[in-house]
This record gives structure tokens, C-alpha cells and sequence, in this order.
């Protein structure tokens, strides 16, 4: 496990940039953290650098399926992105800290801003696997913060303001994306739990009863890390099954990344396209 004492926080944040800085002296504007499924869109950029998770101080080495494990610099629809081709999880026996490590070394190479891509179970039973979802809020029921400790000043303020965690320009930007696009874009609440086990019955209900649209093991805690340092966020997710309680089938992890690979052509569309306009 990850030693990420507040302390030495920033040290290990300057050796990961180090790190990188010897690899590559690219600095990007934009960060991509790509989910489940949704890893080829980094083939589509013009890559200046690919650096294993393994080979990067302070990163934890990602082991779920779909997940390779790389961050890739380079250029993607004009602009210059720093993309986790895959991430870390709680259930990978991780704190939330350690998780969202990788945005605060993406932040520090240079980054100002986030899009932030997961595969979810759909509870709202109006839609269909295969959606693509704007996330507008989220609910954190995974038990844990990464903010949790001593808080550095250098990196942000102890008590961080999460109302508009997703940047309200960037919510209206996809909508017009998409709209040009002629992409079916869905828009509700992504509710994160830790997983690794699915859900029961009487815990969708539950979910749905506080609001959530969609369910998902990961993204929450980027996002809290990305506003602790000031980052605009854009979330995207990609509905891979339907979670409904009442159902007589839960979907596979097989069945959840085959649905990702094959909206991934719809989502890579939408996300070149918001690049292009940010």
C-alpha cells in the first residue's frame, strides 16, 4: 500500500512530476480519467508519452479488468490531455487518498481541468443500457474521503465547497455538444459505493429513494480531489447495464465492459468533440 502521508504529500506529488519530467517535458491543459471500458479513446491521441502506473512514485498499479494502467500525454482534438488509460478502486484494497492521487500529479504536470469517465449500473427505469449519462451531482456512499487527515494549504482548503463539483459552463457545454453531435446525452446523479460486490435488491431501492439515476464504484473521489485543487470538472458515464431491483438479471462484470466497448465509438465521439470546444 501507498504511503500518502499528509506531510510529505506534496514531496511525493513533486517526485511523481519528476518522474514524468524525465520521460517527458509535454505539458498538458486538460486531464482524462477513462473507466471501464472506455480506455481505447487514449489510441485516438497523438501520443507524446505512455508511462506505466508502475513506473510513477505515489500510483497505485490498477489490477481490475479493462483497466491497463498507463498515463498517456499527448494531443487529442487540439488540446494537450494527460489520460488515465484506466484507474484504481477502493475494492483493490486502496484509500480514496490513494485513488485520486493520480489527479493531483495530472494537476501539478500542468491540468486545469478534468473530464472524468466511469461505466455505472442505470437505476432509473426510463433508461437503457448502452445511455450515455451527464453527471450532474453525486452522492459518496463509499466510506471513505480522500480529504480525510491533516489538510495541506498548499494544495487547497481544508473545507472545500462541493456545490457545483461539476462545472456548470462545462454541464451546458456538453449539452450543446451533444446536441450538435446528434448524440443522445442522458443527464442525473451518480451514486458511488465501494464494491467490489454488486448491490442487492434492497439496496437499489435504496439509491434510487435518495435520488441516484446511476451507481458505480469509482469517480467520487477524483472529483473531490480535482475541486480541493481547483479544477473544473466534466463527468461523463456510460450506462452499461440496468440495475433494477425487480429485474431477474444483474449484469456480469463480462456483460458491463462488452457495453462499454461498444458505445465506446458514441463516447469517444462526444468527448473529442467537448475537447474541441473547452
Amino acid at each position: 500500500m501507498i504511503a500518502l502521508m499528509t506531510q510529505n504529500l506534496s514531496s511525493l506529488i513533486q517526485e511523481a512530476v519528476n518522474k514524468v519530467h524525465e520521460i517527458t517535458s509535454f505539458s498538458p491543459e486538460i486531464a482524462i480519467t477513462l473507466g471501464s471500458g472506455l480506455g481505447p479513446l487514449a489510441d485516438d491521441i497523438d501520443i507524446a508519452a505512455a508511462i506505466s502506473y508502475a513506473d510513477i512514485p505515489g500510483f497505485a498499479v490498477s489490477s481490475a479488468p479493462g483497466h491497463v494502467g498507463q498515463l498517456i500525454l499527448g494531443t487529442l482534438a487540439g488540446k494537450k490531455v494527460v489520460a488515465m488509460k484506466g484507474r484504481v478502486h477502493l475494492y483493490e484494497g486502496i484509500s480514496a487518498a490513494e485513488a485520486a492521487f493520480p489527479i493531483r500529479v495530472m494537476h501539478a504536470l500542468g491540468a486545469h481541468s478534468l473530464i472524468v469517465s466511469n461505466a455505472c449500473g442505470g437505476l432509473n427505469p426510463n433508461w437503457r443500457a448502452g445511455d450515455l449519462m451527464l453527471q450532474l451531482d453525486f452522492i459518496n456512499l463509499t466510506g471513505d474521503n480522500p480529504l480525510i487527515g491533516p489538510n495541506d494549504d498548499k494544495l487547497g482548503p481544508r473545507f472545500p465547497i462541493m456545490f457545483d463539483c461539476y462545472d456548470p459552463a462545462y454541464i451546458e457545454l456538453a449539452r450543446k455538444v451533444a446536441l450538435s453531435e446528434n448524440i443522445e446525452l442522458r443527464e442525473g446523479i451518480y451514486l458511488a459505493m465501494s464494491g467490489p460486490s454488486y448491490s442487492t435488491r434492497a439496496e437499489l431501492r435504496m439509491f434510487r429513494n435518495l435520488g441516484a439515476d446511476t451507481v458505480g464504484m469509482s469517480t467520487v473521489h477524483e472529483v473531490t480531489v480535482a475541486r480541493h485543487e481547483g479544477m473544473s470538472v466534466l463527468g461523463l458515464s456510460s450506462v452499461t447495464d440496468m440495475a433494477i431491483p425487480d429485474s431477474g438479471h444483474h449484469a456480469s462484470g463480462t456483460e458491463v465492459l462488452e457495453t462499454a466497448t461498444r458505445t465506446g465509438p458514441v463516447f469517444r465521439q462526444l468527448v473529442k468533440a467537448i475537447l474541441a470546444k473547452l
